[in-house]
């Protein structure tokens, strides 16, 4: 990095503190493999204590100002007093994510199942999350379907998607002011016939048929091996449509992994896409949310180098010299052009991102920081007793 000259390091630094990553209020609570969640200590036991860890990770690393909720597992009777209370902690309450694909009811699926009452209690569930981000002052509706069919003949395909357009439409309406809709999709699981939401073009096509503030998830554990995701990010970006991440990382399939840990040159070619596109800065309105489940490694210190990874493969997008890329390009020069990318993600940022906490007063080394602060030996203290928030596997 020392042969950088400062006015490049110095926009890549003013880049870097500009960029905000959403952290997931289950992944400071027990979660994990279908197979088995194994329980650890000093974990949450309710919404405010997952509130508190979070707004940990981001006075550690500056650059975590929210956490997304998930409904019912973090319900409460009163938002506002959590939302104030995240605000008394350093943070904000970020998106609101639905579940419907929990309760026994929605063994046939929930939006496009063909028991107009369970669709009735699907919407209305996800009518109750945009009451909520009115009384919390939530931006985004995050929404993620697990309806589908496991064998041919099961349902009508098409009639489950006039199911989904029905309800969809219905719960834009209900948005007001700056209030979005986030359409994720996944390419199976756990339906295994037919998925309703399967990938980027459904949900794109339904974002289409809402209006604006209707906008694409990419989940980056949710496609084929051999999926090209920065395609996915280009082409959502030219259309005005990319409206969030779910960042993680995956070698088989929805493996909610640290993200950047099993292909971290893929995190890089999709933060390359959005610098590109000048995408990064939070007026763009994308939320870079993190999604993962951390079965095996203590959560907090996962959540912190989760945010360094993104940290780390956006600063590397952002030394791509795009004058050099884009004569490269123009001329035909394939090697030249590859070249290009490759250099920039072969830099050793890590020095850089150091220097960068070290000028907004933080420890240039968040988990280093964390280890000595002595957190996780209060939390296990004061943790003892209660039921600990997770979900059950």
């Amino acid at each position: 990095m020392s042969h950088l000259d400062q006015a490049t390091r110095d926009g890549v630094k003013r880049a870097l503190r500009e960029q905000r990553i959403e952290t997931p209020s289950w992944a400071y609570a027990n979660s994990g493999t279908r197979f088995k969640v194994f329980a650890q200590q000093g974990v949450p036991r309710d919404p405010y204590e997952k509130i508190a860890d979070a707004a940990v990770v981001h006075r550690l690393t500056g650059v975590a100002p929210t956490v997304a909720l998930h409904i019912p597992w973090d319900r409460v009777d009163d938002y506002a007093d959590l939302a104030k209370y995240a605000s008394d902690q350093g943070v904000a309450l970020g998106a609101i994510n639905s579940n419907v694909f929990q309760d026994d009811d929605y063994k046939l699926g929930s939006v496009t199942n063909p028991d107009p009452r369970v669709r009735r209690k699907a919407i209305d569930h996800l009518l109750e999350c945009v009451g909520i981000m009115d009384a919390t002052g939530s931006r985004d509706l995050k929404l993620w379907f697990s309806d589908g069919t496991n064998y041919p003949g099961q349902d009508d395909i098409r009639a489950r998607q006039d199911r989904l357009a029905e309800a969809l439409s219905e719960v834009y309406g209900r948005l007001g002011g700056e209030q979005r809709m986030l359409l994720e999709y996944k390419l199976f699981e756990p339906a295994f016939y037919t998925t309703d939401v399967p990938d980027w073009g459904t949900a794109y096509a339904h974002c289409l048929e809402l209006g604006p503030r209707a906008q694409v998830v990419i989940d980056t554990g949710h496609h084929a091996p051999g999926t090209n995701i920065e395609f996915i990010v280009a082409f959502l970006l030219r259309q005005g449509r990319l409206g969030a991440f779910d960042f993680n990382s995956r070698f088989y399939a929805d493996d909610d992994l640290m993200v950047g840990s099993a292909d971290p040159f893929q995190l890089f070619r999709i933060m390359h896409e959005i610098v590109r596109a000048d995408a990064l800065r939070p007026e763009y309105g994308i939320a870079f949310m993190l999604d993962q489940c951390h079965n095996i490694e203590p959560k907090i210190p996962a959540i912190i180098r989760s945010v360094m990874n993104v940290q780390e493969a956006t600063a590397k997008a952002l030394l791509v010299d795009g004058t050099a890329l884009a004569a490269a390009q123009r001329a035909g020069d394939v090697l030249g052009a590859n070249a290009v990318l490759m250099d920039a993600y072969a830099a050793d940022v890590r020095p850089l991102l150091a220097e960068l906490r070290a000028d907004l007063g933080l420890d240039p080394d968040p988990i280093a920081a964390y280890r000595r602060s002595g957190y996780l030996e209060k939390i296990t203290a004061e943790r003892v007793g209660g039921q600990q928030a997770g979900w059950g596997a």
